[in-house]
């Protein structure tokens, strides 16, 4: 009899272990993700917990979002940058996370995070993305039905032209603020 659950028991951990490393790798798949041009997923770990910079929504897309950046970014935003004129320092970041708005069941007339729709981010180095004024930009769809991302195309809407340049065209009206749309509030 113990024979057959030790048996059992090796069975089961054999079992859950690979679970386990199923799961794990299923959760770090969006680290592999990467664009044209280089921009990957990866160079954005931790985004989650970066400092907030501000939120902003979408009306024409029906969404909601909330705009994050790392410690570089956050440090130049403190030091009056880009409104006195000077430009981020290479290592900057910033990441954009969208969702699809809900209503709150505690405040009727609030709205609040609901499905996520996408994660957008812009990574500063001069050398890399010369030719996009210095900025590199990527954006992630995440489709809930699979739990994953995968980079955003021209069929999406807005479309995105798939590369690490996909920002550039847009952020040309903001060209003074080193191609910068947001703004850091006063806090």
């Amino acid at each position: 009899m113990k024979k057959t659950q030790i048996t059992v028991i090796a069975f089961a951990a054999v079992v859950l272990t690979v679970l386990g490393g199923i799961a794990l790798a299923q959760q770090q798949d969006k680290y592999t993700l990467k664009v044209p041009g280089g921009l990957a997923f990866a160079e954005f770990r931790g985004y989650e917990s970066w400092e907030v910079v501000a939120t902003s929504n979408s009306p024409n897309l029906k969404l909601v979002a909330v705009i994050l950046a790392n410690p570089e970014m956050i440090a130049a935003y403190k030091a009056g940058i880009p409104g006195n004129g000077k430009p981020f320092p290479d290592g900057a970041k910033m990441a954009k996370i969208h969702w699809t708005p809900k209503m709150s069941q505690h405040f009727p007339d609030t709205t609040v995070p609901g499905a996520l729709h996408d994660v957008d981010f812009m990574a500063k180095d001069s050398k890399r993305f010369a030719d996009s004024g210095g900025w590199g930009w990527a954006v992630f769809k995440y489709d809930a039905a699979s739990d994953a991302f995968r980079p955003g195309t021209t069929a999406d809407k807005p479309p995105q032209a798939n590369d690490a340049k996909c920002g550039f065209t847009c952020h040309t009206v903001v060209k003074a603020n080193d191609y910068v749309f947001t703004e850091y509030g006063k806090r």
